[in-house]
C-alpha cells in the first residue's frame, strides 16, 4: 500500500467518512501538478511535427508587440487556423516565471547595449531584429549641430524608465558614453507617455526605432552621430522548445518578420 510505502497515514477514517490527513493532501496536490505537466507533455508530443491543431500560448512587451507580434500572429493564423493563440501583455520581468512554469510557449524579451541580462540554463534565446536607439526631441527645437550628437543634450531634462524596469539604467548608461550624467526628471515604462511628455516640454527621451515609427507629431526622432545604441528583441523559450511544431514555426514567422 502507499502508506506503508510513504510510512505515513493518508487518510482518517471515521465512521463511513474518509478524509486526507495533512501529509495525504499533500501527496494528492502532488499528484494533480504531476498530472498536469504530463498533459501538457501530451500535447507537446502530439505538436511535434505536425501544425494540424494545438495552441500557442505567448508574451510580448508592448512596443513589440503593438508591431512585430501583431504581424506574426496574422500571418500565422492565415496558414494555421487551427491553433489557438493566447498573447498577454507586459514586461519581461512580470512574465518570465511564467515560461519557466510552462504557462507559456514563448516570450519576446529584450536587451539594450550595456544591459545584457543573464539568461537561465533551462533558456534559449534567439535574435529576432537589432534595431538603433534614436532620440526624441520636442517639435521645432534646433540644434546648432546636425546630425545630432548625444552630447549635445547634456543640458537637457530627461525622462527614463522606472526603476523597477531593467532598460532603468540604460539612460545613464548611454549618456555616460556621451560624457555626461543625464538629469532625469520622469519615469515612464509606456514609449506613448514619454513622447507625450516630450511633445509638452518636459523633457527629451530615448526611442527604439521600432517605437519611433509612429512618432508623435509634437516630437521630432533623431538618429545619433557620436554614439551607437541597439536594442535587440528575442524570441525566448524553454530548451528544447523549437521541437515543439507551434514554437518552431512562430520562431521562424517572427525572424523572418524582423530581418532587414
Amino acid at each position: 500500500m502507499l502508506e506503508q510505502e510513504v510510512g505515513l497515514a493518508l487518510v482518517e477514517r471515521s465512521g463511513r467518512q474518509v478524509r486526507l490527513t495533512a501529509a495525504g493532501q499533500l501527496l494528492a496536490a502532488h499528484a494533480e501538478q504531476m498530472i498536469a505537466r504530463l498533459l501538457v507533455a501530451e500535447e507537446d508530443v502530439r505538436a511535434i511535427g505536425q501544425l494540424g491543431h494545438g495552441r500557442l500560448r505567448m508574451a510580448t512587451f508592448r512596443s513589440a508587440g503593438e508591431s512585430l507580434l501583431i504581424d506574426a500572429i496574422t500571418y500565422f493564423r492565415g496558414h494555421y487556423p487551427a491553433i489557438q493563440i493566447s498573447v498577454v501583455e507586459g514586461e519581461p520581468e512580470e512574465y518570465m516565471a511564467s515560461l519557466r512554469r510552462h504557462e507559456l510557449d514563448l516570450a519576446l524579451t529584450y536587451d539594450y547595449d550595456g544591459l545584457d541580462g543573464q539568461l537561465d540554463e533551462g533558456l534559449v534565446r534567439e535574435v529576432i531584429c537589432s534595431e538603433p536607439i534614436l532620440v526624441a526631441v520636442p517639435s521645432g527645437r534646433h540644434y546648432e549641430r546636425q546630425p545630432l550628437r548625444l552630447a549635445d543634450l547634456a543640458q537637457e531634462k530627461w525622462i527614463a524608465s522606472t526603476p523597477t524596469n531593467a532598460v532603468h539604467r540604460f539612460t545613464e548608461r548611454a549618456c555616460a558614453q556621451a560624457g555626461f550624467t543625464p538629469r532625469v526628471v520622469m519615469h515612464t515604462d509606456d514609449y506613448h507617455i514619454a513622447q507625450e511628455l516630450v511633445a509638452r516640454g518636459m523633457g527629451v527621451t530615448f526611442l527604439p526605432e521600432m517605437s519611433a515609427r509612429s512618432h508623435h507629431r509634437g516630437v521630432d526622432v533623431h538618429r545619433l552621430s557620436d554614439v551607437t545604441l541597439s536594442r535587440r528583441i528575442h524570441a525566448t523559450y524553454r530548451t528544447g522548445g523549437d521541437r515543439v511544431a507551434v514554437v518552431a514555426a512562430i520562431r521562424d514567422v517572427l525572424i523572418a518578420l524582423g530581418a532587414p
